[in-house]
Protein backbone atom coordinates (compact mmCIF):
# COMPACT_ATOMS: atom_id res chain seq x y z
CA UNK A 1 0.00 0.00 0.00
CA UNK A 2 2.55 2.67 0.86
CA UNK A 3 4.01 2.05 -2.51
CA UNK A 4 0.80 2.97 -3.87
CA UNK A 5 0.16 5.93 -1.62
CA UNK A 6 3.55 7.34 -2.28
CA UNK A 7 3.12 7.03 -6.71
CA UNK A 8 0.46 9.69 -6.48
CA UNK A 9 2.74 12.47 -4.74
CA UNK A 10 5.03 14.20 -7.73
CA UNK A 11 8.74 13.41 -6.71
CA UNK A 12 10.60 16.27 -5.82
CA UNK A 13 13.89 17.02 -7.61
CA UNK A 14 17.70 16.20 -5.49
CA UNK A 15 17.84 19.53 -4.39
CA UNK A 16 14.35 19.93 -3.36
CA UNK A 17 14.41 16.85 -1.89
CA UNK A 18 17.29 17.63 0.29
CA UNK A 19 15.41 20.56 1.77
CA UNK A 20 12.74 18.60 2.65
CA UNK A 21 14.52 16.02 4.51
CA UNK A 22 17.12 18.99 6.57
CA UNK A 23 14.60 21.72 6.94
CA UNK A 24 11.35 20.25 7.01
CA UNK A 25 11.88 16.75 8.82
CA UNK A 26 10.47 15.02 5.72
CA UNK A 27 10.82 11.52 6.06
CA UNK A 28 9.58 10.05 2.78
CA UNK A 29 9.10 6.32 3.97
CA UNK A 30 6.73 8.53 7.11
CA UNK A 31 4.83 10.50 4.47
CA UNK A 32 1.77 8.22 3.46
CA UNK A 33 0.95 7.35 7.21
CA UNK A 34 1.60 11.89 8.20
CA UNK A 35 -1.09 11.95 5.03
CA UNK A 36 -3.08 8.99 6.82
CA UNK A 37 -2.96 11.06 10.09
CA UNK A 38 -4.47 13.77 8.60
CA UNK A 39 -7.37 12.24 6.76
CA UNK A 40 -8.24 10.63 10.04
CA UNK A 41 -8.26 13.65 11.77
CA UNK A 42 -10.41 15.08 9.32
CA UNK A 43 -13.21 12.89 9.08
CA UNK A 44 -13.59 13.59 12.81
CA UNK A 45 -14.47 17.56 12.16
CA UNK A 46 -18.15 17.59 11.24
CA UNK A 47 -17.69 21.06 10.74
CA UNK A 48 -14.81 20.90 8.08
CA UNK A 49 -15.16 19.53 4.52
CA UNK A 50 -11.52 19.66 2.96
CA UNK A 51 -9.97 18.46 0.03
CA UNK A 52 -8.09 15.28 0.72
CA UNK A 53 -5.93 13.73 -2.28
CA UNK A 54 -2.36 14.01 -0.98
CA UNK A 55 -0.77 16.27 -3.24
CA UNK A 56 -2.97 19.26 -1.38
CA UNK A 57 -2.54 17.52 2.04
CA UNK A 58 1.10 17.06 1.74
CA UNK A 59 1.53 21.13 0.69
CA UNK A 60 0.37 21.60 4.34
CA UNK A 61 2.48 19.24 5.99
CA UNK A 62 5.61 20.34 4.65
CA UNK A 63 4.36 23.95 5.13
CA UNK A 64 4.27 23.32 8.70
CA UNK A 65 7.61 21.41 8.61
CA UNK A 66 6.21 17.92 9.53
CA UNK A 67 4.19 19.12 12.88
CA UNK A 68 0.91 17.83 12.35
CA UNK A 69 -1.11 19.17 14.83
CA UNK A 70 0.47 22.88 13.11
CA UNK A 71 -0.69 20.54 9.90
CA UNK A 72 -4.25 20.32 11.35
CA UNK A 73 -4.80 23.66 12.68
CA UNK A 74 -3.29 25.40 9.37
CA UNK A 75 -6.00 23.86 7.25
CA UNK A 76 -8.77 24.37 9.55
CA UNK A 77 -7.72 27.95 9.28
CA UNK A 78 -7.43 27.51 5.61
CA UNK A 79 -10.85 26.47 5.13
CA UNK A 80 -12.44 28.87 7.66
CA UNK A 81 -11.01 32.09 6.14
CA UNK A 82 -11.66 30.76 3.17
CA UNK A 83 -15.33 30.53 3.70
CA UNK A 84 -15.46 33.69 5.77
CA UNK A 85 -14.09 35.35 3.18
CA UNK A 86 -16.79 34.66 -0.15
CA UNK A 87 -15.95 38.42 -1.72
CA UNK A 88 -12.29 36.79 -2.07
CA UNK A 89 -12.88 33.07 -2.55
CA UNK A 90 -16.00 32.13 -3.72
CA UNK A 91 -17.09 31.35 -7.37
CA UNK A 92 -13.71 31.48 -8.75
CA UNK A 93 -13.05 31.36 -12.24
CA UNK A 94 -10.27 32.33 -14.56
CA UNK A 95 -13.35 34.15 -15.99
CA UNK A 96 -13.04 37.16 -18.60
CA UNK A 97 -12.00 39.52 -15.63
CA UNK A 98 -9.19 37.46 -14.25
CA UNK A 99 -8.24 37.02 -17.91
CA UNK A 100 -8.53 41.01 -18.58
CA UNK A 101 -5.96 41.18 -15.30
CA UNK A 102 -3.90 38.52 -16.28
CA UNK A 103 -3.01 40.15 -19.45
CA UNK A 104 -2.20 43.26 -17.86
CA UNK A 105 0.57 41.85 -16.52
CA UNK A 106 0.40 43.34 -13.29
CA UNK A 107 1.04 40.12 -11.03
CA UNK A 108 3.66 37.72 -12.43
CA UNK A 109 5.42 34.15 -11.24
CA UNK A 110 8.49 34.01 -12.81
CA UNK A 111 9.73 31.04 -14.33
CA UNK A 112 12.69 30.44 -12.87
CA UNK A 113 12.84 30.25 -9.13
CA UNK A 114 15.66 31.90 -6.49
CA UNK A 115 18.23 29.18 -7.24
CA UNK A 116 17.49 25.41 -7.67
CA UNK A 117 15.68 25.12 -4.42
CA UNK A 118 15.33 28.28 -3.75
CA UNK A 119 12.18 29.96 -3.37
CA UNK A 120 9.76 30.89 -6.41
CA UNK A 121 9.41 34.64 -7.49
CA UNK A 122 6.43 36.71 -7.89
CA UNK A 123 6.76 40.03 -9.27
CA UNK A 124 4.00 42.74 -9.01
CA UNK A 125 4.31 45.87 -11.29
CA UNK A 126 1.86 48.43 -10.26
CA UNK A 127 2.34 50.95 -13.27
CA UNK A 128 0.35 48.12 -15.09
CA UNK A 129 -2.85 47.70 -13.18
CA UNK A 130 -5.58 50.38 -13.99
CA UNK A 131 -7.58 51.77 -10.76
CA UNK A 132 -10.68 52.50 -12.96
CA UNK A 133 -10.87 49.12 -14.59
CA UNK A 134 -9.91 47.00 -11.25
CA UNK A 135 -9.96 47.07 -7.82
CA UNK A 136 -7.14 45.86 -5.29
CA UNK A 137 -9.86 43.00 -4.32
CA UNK A 138 -9.17 41.85 -8.04
CA UNK A 139 -5.97 41.44 -7.51
CA UNK A 140 -6.20 39.63 -4.49
CA UNK A 141 -8.86 37.51 -6.09
CA UNK A 142 -6.36 36.94 -9.19
CA UNK A 143 -3.30 36.01 -6.25
CA UNK A 144 -5.61 33.25 -5.25
CA UNK A 145 -6.19 31.80 -8.13
CA UNK A 146 -2.25 31.69 -8.75
CA UNK A 147 -1.94 30.36 -4.81
CA UNK A 148 -4.56 27.18 -5.50
CA UNK A 149 -2.62 25.94 -8.44
CA UNK A 150 0.96 26.52 -6.53
CA UNK A 151 -0.22 24.34 -3.32
CA UNK A 152 -0.67 21.32 -6.33
CA UNK A 153 1.66 22.01 -8.76
CA UNK A 154 4.73 24.44 -7.77
CA UNK A 155 7.56 22.54 -5.38
CA UNK A 156 9.72 25.06 -5.05
CA UNK A 157 6.79 27.19 -3.48
CA UNK A 158 5.70 24.61 -1.41
CA UNK A 159 8.96 22.85 0.12
CA UNK A 160 11.41 26.57 -0.20
CA UNK A 161 8.38 29.18 -0.12
CA UNK A 162 8.11 32.47 -2.65
CA UNK A 163 9.70 35.75 -2.83
CA UNK A 164 7.31 39.08 -3.51
CA UNK A 165 8.48 41.79 -5.26
CA UNK A 166 6.75 44.73 -6.08
CA UNK A 167 7.85 47.56 -8.32
CA UNK A 168 5.68 51.00 -7.20
CA UNK A 169 7.34 53.07 -9.49
CA UNK A 170 4.68 53.85 -11.70
CA UNK A 171 1.56 53.46 -8.77
CA UNK A 172 -1.27 55.77 -9.86
CA UNK A 173 -2.77 57.99 -6.67
CA UNK A 174 -5.89 56.98 -7.26
CA UNK A 175 -5.07 53.86 -6.75
CA UNK A 176 -3.46 54.52 -3.29
CA UNK A 177 -6.79 55.84 -2.58
CA UNK A 178 -8.66 52.86 -2.64
CA UNK A 179 -6.36 50.74 -0.53
CA UNK A 180 -8.79 48.51 1.67
CA UNK A 181 -6.44 48.48 4.85
CA UNK A 182 -9.30 46.07 6.65
CA UNK A 183 -8.31 43.48 3.40
CA UNK A 184 -4.77 44.11 3.57
CA UNK A 185 -4.88 42.68 6.93
CA UNK A 186 -7.30 39.91 6.52
CA UNK A 187 -4.39 38.83 3.45
CA UNK A 188 -1.84 39.07 5.89
CA UNK A 189 -3.42 37.08 8.94
CA UNK A 190 -4.54 34.59 5.65
CA UNK A 191 -0.42 34.54 4.77
CA UNK A 192 0.71 33.90 8.11
CA UNK A 193 -2.04 30.99 9.57
CA UNK A 194 -3.69 29.67 6.41
CA UNK A 195 -1.55 29.48 3.23
CA UNK A 196 0.56 26.34 3.78
CA UNK A 197 3.74 28.09 1.86
CA UNK A 198 5.94 30.25 3.58
CA UNK A 199 6.75 33.55 2.38
CA UNK A 200 10.60 34.37 2.81
CA UNK A 201 10.31 37.97 1.67
CA UNK A 202 8.20 41.15 0.28
CA UNK A 203 10.38 43.46 -1.38
CA UNK A 204 9.33 46.87 -2.70
CA UNK A 205 11.16 48.67 -5.44
CA UNK A 206 10.88 52.23 -6.76
CA UNK A 207 8.92 53.30 -3.32
CA UNK A 208 7.18 57.13 -4.20
CA UNK A 209 7.11 58.70 -0.67
CA UNK A 210 3.17 59.18 -1.21
CA UNK A 211 3.15 55.33 -0.87
CA UNK A 212 5.53 54.68 1.68
CA UNK A 213 3.20 56.06 4.90
CA UNK A 214 0.28 53.97 3.45
CA UNK A 215 3.70 51.21 3.66
CA UNK A 216 4.16 51.65 6.73
CA UNK A 217 0.18 51.34 8.10
CA UNK A 218 0.16 48.10 6.35
CA UNK A 219 3.37 46.53 7.11
CA UNK A 220 2.14 47.61 10.84
CA UNK A 221 -1.00 45.33 10.24
CA UNK A 222 0.78 42.66 9.57
CA UNK A 223 1.42 39.55 11.36
CA UNK A 224 5.31 40.37 13.36
CA UNK A 225 6.49 37.48 11.32
CA UNK A 226 5.96 39.09 8.12
CA UNK A 227 6.68 42.40 9.03
CA UNK A 228 9.64 41.02 9.88
CA UNK A 229 10.18 40.40 6.04
CA UNK A 230 9.27 43.36 4.74
CA UNK A 231 12.33 45.13 2.83
CA UNK A 232 12.17 48.22 1.11
CA UNK A 233 14.61 49.44 -1.53
CA UNK A 234 15.21 52.63 -3.19
CA UNK A 235 15.53 51.36 -6.90
CA UNK A 236 16.23 48.52 -9.06
CA UNK A 237 20.19 48.30 -8.46
CA UNK A 238 19.68 48.73 -4.27
CA UNK A 239 17.18 45.50 -4.69
CA UNK A 240 19.70 43.41 -6.95
CA UNK A 241 22.36 43.52 -4.17
CA UNK A 242 20.41 41.30 -2.42
CA UNK A 243 18.00 39.26 -5.42
CA UNK A 244 21.10 39.39 -8.85
CA UNK A 245 19.43 40.91 -11.81
CA UNK A 246 19.42 37.43 -13.41
CA UNK A 247 16.61 36.20 -11.52
CA UNK A 248 14.52 39.11 -13.08
CA UNK A 249 12.58 39.40 -16.34
CA UNK A 250 13.99 40.81 -19.51
CA UNK A 251 12.03 43.60 -18.98
CA UNK A 252 14.35 44.08 -15.49
CA UNK A 253 17.67 43.47 -17.27
CA UNK A 254 17.57 39.86 -16.31
CA UNK A 255 17.04 36.51 -17.84
CA UNK A 256 13.70 34.92 -16.07
CA UNK A 257 11.56 35.06 -19.08
CA UNK A 258 9.42 37.77 -20.98
CA UNK A 259 7.07 39.13 -19.10
CA UNK A 260 4.90 38.75 -22.66
CA UNK A 261 5.58 35.06 -23.02
CA UNK A 262 5.05 34.50 -19.11
CA UNK A 263 1.44 36.06 -19.33
CA UNK A 264 0.30 33.65 -21.96
CA UNK A 265 1.66 30.68 -20.45
CA UNK A 266 0.16 31.80 -17.17
CA UNK A 267 -3.28 32.41 -18.60
CA UNK A 268 -2.92 29.02 -20.40
CA UNK A 269 -2.31 26.93 -16.47
CA UNK A 270 -5.18 28.72 -15.14
CA UNK A 271 -7.56 28.63 -17.82
CA UNK A 272 -6.71 24.51 -17.41
CA UNK A 273 -7.85 25.21 -13.04
CA UNK A 274 -11.41 26.02 -14.44
CA UNK A 275 -12.59 22.59 -13.47
CA UNK A 276 -10.47 22.32 -9.88
CA UNK A 277 -11.52 25.34 -8.91
CA UNK A 278 -15.41 24.58 -9.42
CA UNK A 279 -14.56 21.82 -7.50
CA UNK A 280 -13.62 24.09 -5.07
CA UNK A 281 -16.85 25.60 -3.95
CA UNK A 282 -17.90 22.66 -1.68
CA UNK A 283 -15.41 22.82 0.40
CA UNK A 284 -15.29 25.22 3.91
CA UNK A 285 -16.78 24.92 7.01
CA UNK A 286 -19.86 24.98 8.78
CA UNK A 287 -19.57 27.45 12.33
CA UNK A 288 -22.79 25.71 13.50
CA UNK A 289 -21.25 21.82 13.76
CA UNK A 290 -17.25 23.03 14.93
CA UNK A 291 -17.07 20.74 18.23
CA UNK A 292 -16.23 23.50 21.14
CA UNK A 293 -16.05 27.70 20.40
CA UNK A 294 -17.54 28.97 17.20
CA UNK A 295 -15.24 31.22 15.45
CA UNK A 296 -16.32 34.69 13.88
CA UNK A 297 -14.36 37.08 12.01
CA UNK A 298 -13.28 39.17 15.17
CA UNK A 299 -11.64 35.76 16.12
CA UNK A 300 -9.99 34.51 13.24
CA UNK A 301 -8.60 38.41 12.37
CA UNK A 302 -8.84 40.39 15.34
CA UNK A 303 -10.40 43.20 13.60
CA UNK A 304 -12.46 45.10 15.71
CA UNK A 305 -10.58 47.59 17.39
CA UNK A 306 -7.39 47.83 14.86
CA UNK A 307 -9.59 49.94 12.33
CA UNK A 308 -11.78 52.17 14.92
CA UNK A 309 -8.77 54.76 15.18
CA UNK A 310 -8.07 54.89 11.96
CA UNK A 311 -11.58 55.83 11.29
CA UNK A 312 -11.47 59.05 13.64
CA UNK A 313 -9.22 60.84 10.45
Amino acid sequence: IERQIMATLRPLSAELRHIAETELHEVEERVPADLQALRDWIAKQPHLKCRQDDQFLVAFLRGCKFSLEKAKSKLDSFFTIKTMMPELFANRQMDERNIALCRTGTYVRLPKPFGAAGPRIQLTNYSNFDPKVFKLIDLFRYQTLLMERQIREDDNCVVSGYIEILDLGSMSLSFLAQIDLPLVKKMGVFGEKAAPSRVKGIHFINCPKEAAALLNLAKSLMPAKLQSRFYVYKNLEKLNEVIPREYLPEEYGGSNGRIADIIINMEKELLEYNEYLKEDNQYGVNEQLRPGKRLNADTVFGIEGSFRKLDID
